[in-house]
C-alpha cells in the first residue's frame, strides 16, 4: 500500500479560477483528507479538556497537521496547462 503513494501522480484537481487545489481526483487524495480530518478532530478533543500546556501541545499539533497537508496539496495538485 505504501507503493501507491510513493507512484508520481496527481492527487487533487486544480481550480478553475482562483488560486488552491479542488476536491481530491484519486483515492490518496481522499485518504489524506480523512486523516487530516481525524487528526484535527482528535486534537479537538484532547484540547477541551486539557490543561493549558497539554492544549499548546494540541495547538502545536494541529499547526503541523495543517502545514503537512498544505504540502501534501501543493505537491500533487495536477499542474498548470
Amino acid at each position: 500500500m505504501l507503493d501507491a503513494f510513493l507512484k508520481p501522480g496527481d492527487w487533487f484537481a486544480r481550480k478553475r479560477f482562483g488560486f488552491g487545489a479542488g476536491l481530491p481526483i484519486a483515492w490518496q487524495g481522499w485518504v489524506v483528507y480523512a486523516l487530516y480530518l481525524a487528526i484535527m478532530l482528535g486534537c479537538s478533543h484532547w484540547r477541551h479538556d486539557a490543561q493549558p500546556l497539554d492544549a499548546r501541545a494540541a495547538l502545536v499539533a494541529m499547526i503541523g497537521a495543517t502545514g503537512l497537508l498544505f504540502l501534501i496539496v501543493s505537491r500533487r495538485t495536477q499542474p498548470k496547462e
